[in-house]
């Protein structure tokens, strides 16, 4: 293979130019014959080949240089186009970053592993986060030290992979090192300044400690290139509050900011030849986090408090725990000239909460303060086959084929009684026939007393529903001159709770000169439901002005959302075109690709219905029922935008000069809201401009990244500038209350010194200059901010400066 070709595998992607080896690492390796990629099953096909754009992240160089111990935050600062925000105050989410591509859903990117369709999150986001009404990928059950590189592949590719991926596919790549022993120890901390004129507080001047450690074991199995290697990783992370000052705000949460977590990982990557043609393989991987948040503050007179328990008021802490289990096997064989594999992968994913510092105020002081409030569960086990075959046809044709079935299994886990349950003076369950004059009052307000855990209302409902679908593919690539090459992909597929579905794909690539291409490419995607939104359901007791109000988050096959006009959903799918050009000279390299993105029928969770907004006989058959909400196939959306990667190297002095600027233009528009006919005249409450603004929000219209690094011996530098756009979000106040977030630059600067071979140090600061989101003075007293704090989780974080060491050694 040509240098130039390796060039552009690194120095074309996104975050693998930011590396501080990279010429290291390109002497290494000009020997490789073959790379294989994501969105081409041609082995022989290299990133700049590609008829679309795809980004190849070196994990393990990139981390090195960065304050970073996740791969979504790994992500955030090193792709433009990937976007994932740090949640607070968000339940679940606060465990789980919504992450998306190109600012649509969380869950219309598709996540491999080691080219396997990889499990789902169990959680589906639903109050105050980014994605409300989505399932997702949960990239952080993934450990940074197990892997080699990530491949982004930036374009539709639902007819190659299957459902998810509209907007794209992240296909995460274990280390298969075979010999020796790496390791790196991690320690950063937040140095707390206030942004403003002690606007914010903090509980300490130095906060948000984290440690990570991780060790990377490989070695051979035999003497036919077989290997097992394994990596072991643990993060501890301690909390980094961010309050409003409450001698200047009356602030309606006293506990916004990171969430404390701990995390520990095994995964391994295991392969061994049986013979000259077979070889099999296996990928186990166990992660565990838990997490406490903390929930929006209850004072000393609120109704749902006991002054004898907490006299002075509380912030439930919600401590949820994640367990992630993924066990990939299969085997690699030859038969008639085709490379075939037959594989099995499980994943299953386990999310569960217990809420502490809390109380059910309708039990008095006898309520316990800590409850287990149920949570949820979704396994995957995904069967398959591919195959794939060079032919001698014009200048190359490669055929690859294959076929899946997956087998899919979600739980909702109810949670002790008294995490849910409203309580009479009797203590006695509150129904729709309890007379009200039991109920238990607050004797400081008047107020009748909320029942369940306060700050997370446990499950009531257990949920256990299944499905199963079948697909199968073919993909083709044709050179048909050196020049030029053409793609063409189709894939069918059916589920057994709503249909089948056909998807197809094609893109072309034509070489005007050797240095200089054009591509593109056009295709129909589809995301299928989530069992979580299909079958999800939860009801609880609430008041709201004094009033008992029962709330029904029903599930879209109940009787309620049928009777209410609901349709049952079915899948999204999109229309995604994309065109550009690629330059390459060796020392300088760029890449821009616009694109296009028509979705139909996203899913998303609607507003709260009042009883008297639904149809005359839900509200004979279900009086019992004040406000109802829904999963349905609600809008549709337009995406356009355009990616430009721009790379430069050069020797300087007796060093290397390696820089990068990389950018996302993104807009997207919402073109319809499909209410249904018996909700017709309620779009606004199906969609309110509040939710809307959330989904426009999901990416800055542009973001920029610009990376300078220089190793010279022994020594090297690197900084790194990410500029986020403008956003503007809707408070509670109404449309009119809009909340603008101006745009802002960060700054990473990190130096780092090779003592030997092996062992090497870096040292440097995260968001150097200490910059935080805009502050919403006005919206944090009035508490209309969706996290409750002085401002909102926006992609650039809310945490500040970070100050870190890294130490890496290997034997």
């Amino acid at each position: 293979m040509k240098i130039k070709y390796l060039s552009a595998l690194f120095l074309g992607s996104t975050a693998a130019l930011y590396s501080q080896q990279i010429n290291d690492t390109i002497s290494k390796e000009a020997k490789i014959e073959e790379v294989a990629i994501t969105g081409s099953r041609n082995k022989k096909r290299t990133v700049i080949d590609t008829p679309v754009p795809i980004d190849v992240i070196d994990i393990k160089q990139v981390s090195q240089s960065t304050g970073q111990v996740e791969v979504n935050q790994l992500l955030q600062f090193s792709a433009p186009s990937f976007n994932s925000n740090k949640q607070s105050g968000s339940d679940g989410a606060d465990a789980v970053d919504p992450a998306t591509l190109r600012g649509l859903g969380p869950d219309q990117t598709l996540l491999l592993l080691n080219g396997k369709r990889y499990h789902q999150s169990s959680l589906i986001n639903l109050f105050g986060t980014k994605g409300r009404g989505n399932t997702g990928y949960d990239m952080n059950t993934i450990p940074i030290g197990a892997i080699k590189r990530i491949e982004v592949l930036r374009d539709g590719a639902s007819a190659q992979y299957g459902s998810d991926a509209i907007a794209g596919v992240i296909n995460v790549i274990l280390n298969d090192r075979d010999k020796g022993f790496e390791g790196n120890a991690f320690y950063g901390m937040n140095l707390f300044k206030s942004p403003g004129d002690k606007d914010v507080v903090s509980d300490h001047k130095i906060d948000g400690l984290t440690f990570d450690f991780n060790g990377n074991y490989g070695t051979k199995i035999g003497s036919q290139g077989g290997f097992a290697n394994f990596t072991a990783e643990f993060i501890n992370k301690e909390y980094a509050i961010r309050n409003a000052n409450p001698t200047v705000y009356d602030a309606p949460r006293q506990r916004f900011g990171d969430a404390k977590s701990q995390n520990v990982y095994f995964f391994g990557n295991i392969e061994v030849p049986l013979s000259d043609n077979i070889k099999f393989y296996s990928h186990p991987g166990f992660s565990h986090r838990n997490t406490d948040a903390n929930a929006w503050t209850r004072k000393a007179d609120a109704d749902g408090n006991i002054p004898q328990v907490y006299p002075n008021g509380f912030n439930p802490i919600q401590d949820t725990s994640i367990t992630d289990f993924t066990f990939d096997n299969g085997l690699k064989f030859k038969v008639a000239g085709w490379d075939a594999d037959v594989y099995n992968a499980f994943g299953n994913n386990r999310f569960t909460y217990q809420i502490d510092n809390t109380i059910n105020a309708t039990l008095d002081i006898k309520s316990p303060t800590s409850f287990n409030a149920g949570g949820h569960s979704l396994l995957q086990n995904t069967t398959g086959f591919n195959a794939t075959k060079q032919f001698g046809v014009l200048e190359g044709l490669n055929i690859a084929f294959g076929s899946e079935f997956r087998y899919e299994k979600f739980n909702v886990i109810r949670g002790q009684e008294a995490s849910y349950a409203m309580y009479d003076v009797n203590g006695n369950i509150v129904t729709s026939n309890t007379d009200p004059s039991l109920l238990v009052i607050n004797p400081l307000t008047g107020n009748i007393r909320p029942g369940g855990s306060q700050g997370f209302p446990g499950y009531s409902q257990e949920v256990n529903k299944s499905r199963n679908n079948f697909a199968a593919y073919i993909d083709t690539e044709l050179d048909i001159t050196k020049k030029w090459m053409v793609s063409a992909a189709g894939r069918f597929e059916n589920y057994s709770d709503f249909g089948s579905t056909i998807n197809g794909k094609f893109a072309t690539r034509y070489a005007i000169t050797p240095q200089f291409a054009l591509r593109g490419s056009v295709s129909t995607g589809f995301r299928a439901p989530s069992l979580a939104q299909k079958y999800y359901a939860l009801q609880f007791t609430n008041f709201q002005g004094g009033n008992l109000v029962t709330i029904q988050l029903a599930s879209n096959d109940s009787d309620l959302a049928v009777k209410s006009g609901i349709s049952q959903l079915k899948q999204e799918t999109s229309l995604n075109g994309s065109v550009g050009f690629t330059f390459n000279t060796g020392k300088f390299t760029a890449t821009v690709d616009g694109y296009y993105i028509n979705v139909k029928n996203r899913i998303v969770l609607t507003g709260n219905f009042a009883r008297t907004d639904l149809p005359p006989d839900v509200q004979a058959d279900y009086p019992y029922i004040d406000q109802a909400q829904f999963f349905s196939n609600a809008i549709d959306t337009r995406t356009k935008g355009v990616d430009v990667i721009l790379s430069y190297n050069e020797t300087l002095g007796n060093g290397r000069l390696t820089t990068t600027l990389a950018g996302n233009y993104n807009e997207m528009e919402i073109t319809s809201v499909n209410v249904s006919e018996k909700l017709k005249g309620k779009e606004d409450i199906y969609l309110s401009a509040r939710e809307r603004a959330f989904i426009l929000a999901s990416a800055p219209k542009t973001k920029i990244n610009l990376n300078v690094n220089y190793k010279i011996n022994k020594f090297n530098a690197n900084i790194q500038l990410v500029r986020f756009d403008k956003l503007t979000l809707i408070g509670y106040n109404g449309p009119d209350d809009y909340q603008t977030y101006n745009a802002k630059v960060t700054t990473d600067l990190s130096f780092g010194y090779d003592f030997s071979k092996n062992i090497s140090l870096t040292i440097g600061s995260k968001n150097l200059f200490n910059r935080y989101p805009t502050l919403q003075r006005e919206a944090v007293s009035a508490g209309n901010t969706e996290s409750g704090g002085i401002f909102d989780p926006v992609q650039m974080g809310f945490s500040g400066r970070q100050a870190f060491a890294r130490f890496n050694f290997r034997f």
